[in-house]
């Protein structure tokens, strides 16, 4: 399985994440969100950007949802509600920002 970015193939795993995470740019991002019809806002950026940090500052930890949620409202100063990240990222968000970010697939359910 692979994805085609800026005239490179990419490849992936069986369930569409990178395999290898130095392959990551904000085009590839822009390649997944347009693959699953998801328009990309400052928003959707400010959940990846932060999903990117905790992993590669912080001992690779992949977020949960509730951990999304909370970090988000401290974020965009109000409290964000599950319903708003499932419609930034409708295909789960911790797995599917998590995929747009570039980060290997966390195996766990990553809701509450």
């Amino acid at each position: 399985m692979a994805i085609e970015v800026n005239g490179k193939a990419l490849e992936l795993t069986e369930t569409g994440f990178l395999v290898e995470l130095s392959d990551w740019n904000e085009d590839v991002t822009k390649a997944f969100a347009a693959d699953a019809g998801v328009e990309l806002t400052d928003k959707h950026w400010d959940v990846i950007n932060y999903l990117r940090d905790e992993y590669f500052n912080n001992n690779q930890n992949q977020p949960n949802d509730r951990s999304m949620l909370k970090a988000m409202s401290d974020k965009w100063g109000y409290k964000v509600a599950s319903k708003e990240l499932y419609d930034l990222f409708p295909g789960k968000p911790s797995k599917q920002a998590g995929q747009f970010a570039g980060l290997p697939e966390s195996r766990r359910k990553g809701g509450y």
